[in-house]
């Protein structure tokens, strides 16, 4: 059997047509814990973190918790949140070592997206589409390490709130952010951390600068994964000005789970797109 796993960044909960799990990631502050599952409140968990102001933070899936999901299958493919950000990746394969261990006839591909959320769901596609293909297990890696390569992230944030409580960002910077009503655009650098590349007030101008950040990594057609932090609104228009300009894109959107929610926050989106 062929299984396809991913932390929860990747922000999906099912996959059809594929057996397919996810590996929960938490997010806790001193007063509370949250898993990262299916059952996980997003709203909830927002309207908590909005107005909590001690410490926060996430917690990679236990090796465990990775070693139960490798069971039964015959071929894995593993795809983790960036390793610039998480020690997920590490964790990932640390549990691949234990697992070959004990069954060293299983084969297991543990790709680092150097990404999260809509760059992991490209991958995972990638994967699936390769094996679909009748790609032998060492054809699928090698494919992935190039088609890593092509991949941007970019994100659009309206609050840096969980970032300054997580010890990411400066809590003056995030407060000024907030009190200015400023959105900040970033990007994924090639070792999967955090880069700033611009700043706007309102979304027709951050909608804009998306366009401009897609045209400058040459950006004609393929497809473009969005995931919103229940602002699919924004989410909408964003991709319908990218429709617009590049008539073959292939554009699909979906609500943040519970990781990608909480550094996104409300408001926030995420995109992955292929150049």
């Amino acid at each position: 059997m062929v299984k396809f796993i991913a932390d929860s960044a990747c922000d999906l909960k099912e996959y059809p047509g594929i057996c397919f799990e996810t590996v929960p990631l938490s997010i806790s502050t001193d007063e509370r814990n949250y898993t990262d599952d299916e059952a996980l409140n997003v709203h909830e968990v927002l309207d908590y973190l909005e107005t909590y102001n001690n410490r926060s933070y996430t917690a990679c899936p236990s090796i465990d918790a990775w070693m139960k999901a490798f069971e039964g299958a015959d071929e894995i493919y593993c795809v983790t949140i960036t390793s610039g950000l998480s020690g997920t990746y590490s964790g990932a394969n640390v549990a691949r070592e234990q697992y070959l261990e004990q069954h060293p006839e299983t084969k297991i591909y543990v790709v680092d997206s150097l990404s999260t959320g809509p760059g992991m769901v490209l991958l995972l596609e990638k994967l699936a589409e390769l094996k679909s293909q009748g790609k032998s297990f060492e054809e699928v890696c090698a494919a992935i390490e190039k088609y890593r390569k092509r991949l941007k992230l970019y994100f659009s944030l309206s609050s840096l709130h969980n970032l300054a409580q997580n010890g990411r960002v400066s809590k003056l910077i995030a407060s000024a952010i907030g009190f200015m009503n400023i959105k900040i655009l970033g990007t994924a650098s090639k070792e999967g951390t955090i880069e700033q590349v611009g700043k706007c007030r309102g979304n027709n101008r951050m909608i804009d600068k998306i366009i401009e950040q897609l045209k400058e990594n040459g950006f004609t057609k393929g497809k473009i994964r969005i995931c919103h932090v229940e602002c699919l609104e924004f989410a909408n228009a964003v991709a319908d000005k990218i429709r617009s300009i590049f008539n073959c894109a292939d554009i699909k959107i979906v609500p943040a789970r519970g990781l990608c929610s909480y550094y996104a926050e409300r408001g926030g989106i995420i995109l992955g797109c292929e150049c």
